[in-house]
């Protein structure tokens, strides 16, 4: 039984990992160079799959340089600065927070509301009072420092491996996309005269995008889950959280993220750009029915 039980050991331990990603298990090697590859890692050749460093070293795979290109998962094209959109998008919500401390006068032109002054007035100011930037600049607007903090945090934990995988152009679309489907969703059922601001909604969808990620890449998810449900917690259980943006970003963040990692090869942009398109389309349509409502 003890030889049985050391047979065992040595074959789990047989199963090599990936080479650029020692925690992976693979049984894949590239048809060139032999080293074990993961998923991630696999660039399709004519002939079984190669890994990125030999595509950049010279053909073999059968397609044009284009093709050829090192690709992440969900098939955006890999960059020397995996967090550059990352930090980016975290130096323009800190920016915006500077100019708010320094001319407190500004927020009032920079967070969401539906419409101002309220019923039975008609609305001079507001999305319904067709200030629609609203929605946007509400996404990186904060007025505490807690508040932008933690965003901004979870921004640099959650977008950081998101744009590596996916890439910056489908990681941008996912994190504006999302960002303004909690805005529409808090625009549509909070009260016309409620303001909010932050960054939640798009975190929100960072973090469903971030579940089904994992769960492409079949990693444990439970820390997620747990992380997720004490940030549900926290949205249904303080006082003055847009729990509407959070719900609206974290359903937007599922729908597109499921079709960034989940999108077939041969149909990719469509399927990936066409999702976005349409969850677009639902955030333009809710907006104009409680613009509607409110004019």
């Amino acid at each position: 039984m003890d030889d049985q039980a050391a047979d065992g050991r040595q074959d789990a331990q047989s199963v090599p990992g990936c080479y650029r990603h020692p925690d992976r298990e693979t049984g894949v090697r590239c048809t060139r160079c032999e080293r074990p590859i993961c998923p991630e890692c696999m660039i399709e050749a004519s002939v079984g799959f190669q890994c990125p460093e030999c595509v950049r070293g010279g053909g073999g795979t059968g397609h044009g340089p284009s093709a050829s290109m090192p690709r992440t998962l969900a098939g955006g094209t890999i960059a020397a600065d995996p967090r550059l959109v990352t930090k980016i998008l975290i130096g323009i919500n800190a920016a915006v927070f500077l100019a708010v401390m320094i001319e407190k006068s500004l927020l009032s032109d920079l967070y969401l509301v539906g419409a101002w002054p309220p019923a039975p007035f008609t609305p001079t100011q507001g999305v319904a009072g067709g200030e629609w930037y609203r929605l946007v600049t509400s996404m990186f607007t904060h007025e505490e420092i807690w508040h932008i903090g933690f965003n901004m945090l979870s921004l640099w934990l959650l977008g950081g491996p998101l744009e590596e995988h996916l890439g910056r152009a489908r990681y941008l679309a996912l994190y504006l996309i999302s960002g303004l489907a909690g805005s529409a969703l808090t625009y549509l059922l909070a009260g016309g005269s409620t303001a909010s601001l932050g960054a939640s909604g798009a975190v929100f969808g960072l973090f469903g995008a971030t579940a089904v990620l994992m769960r492409r890449l079949r990693y444990d998810m439970r820390p997620i889950i747990a992380l997720l449900a004490i940030n549900l917690v926290i949205t249904f259980s303080w006082t003055g959280i847009a729990w509407q943006a959070h719900i609206g970003g974290l359903v937007a963040g599922v729908v597109i993220g499921y079709a960034m990692v989940h999108a077939p090869r041969e149909r990719r942009a469509l399927v990936q750009y066409g999702t976005c398109a349409l969850v677009l389309g639902v955030v333009v349509l809710l907006t104009l029915v409680r613009t509607a409502q409110l004019a």
